[in-house]
């Protein structure tokens, strides 16, 4: 089968009840320059997407919105281009992921350095997957 490298709807992380609850019992960790906080649960039959992801930018560090939506874009497209082993891993396992990135650095980036940074965090979320759904520590 072909894979797909697509960010459709039912990708994005948009029900403010999920994204509520993913900052209020969410694990985390950080990978400079993002913060990510995740989400694993059981698979439901009703659910198309076995992730959802979100990105936030801080107005804080970033006072032109235009420099915070091409933050955005970038990290979109590396997910986007990124995230097929990590729906293999949970499709197998019938998990589903839900996960919202948000960007700490202070300074705008390249798509490559985002790239690699998405690639690491990647990495990271099929780690612990594995050992969230490992029995035996």
């Amino acid at each position: 089968m072909k894979k797909q490298f697509t960010l459709g709807k039912d990708e994005r992380l948009k029900s403010r009840k999920q994204i509520d609850h993913l900052f209020r019992e969410g694990r985390s960790f950080t990978l400079f320059p993002y913060r990510v906080l995740f989400v694993i649960s059981p698979r439901q039959p009703d659910t198309s997407a076995a992730i959802q992801f979100g990105i936030g930018v801080s107005t804080r560090h970033f006072k032109k919105a235009v420099d915070r939506n091409r933050i955005k874009r970038l990290s979109r497209e590396a997910w986007r281009l990124q995230k097929n082993e990590l729906t293999e891993v949970l499709t197998a396992k019938e998990k589903c992921l839900n996960v919202f990135f948000i960007f700490t650095g202070k300074e705008l980036v390249t798509f490559p350095e985002v790239n690699e940074k998405i690639a690491g965090c990647i990495i990271k979320l099929k780690k612990l997957i594995d050992e969230d759904l490992d029995p035996h520590p």
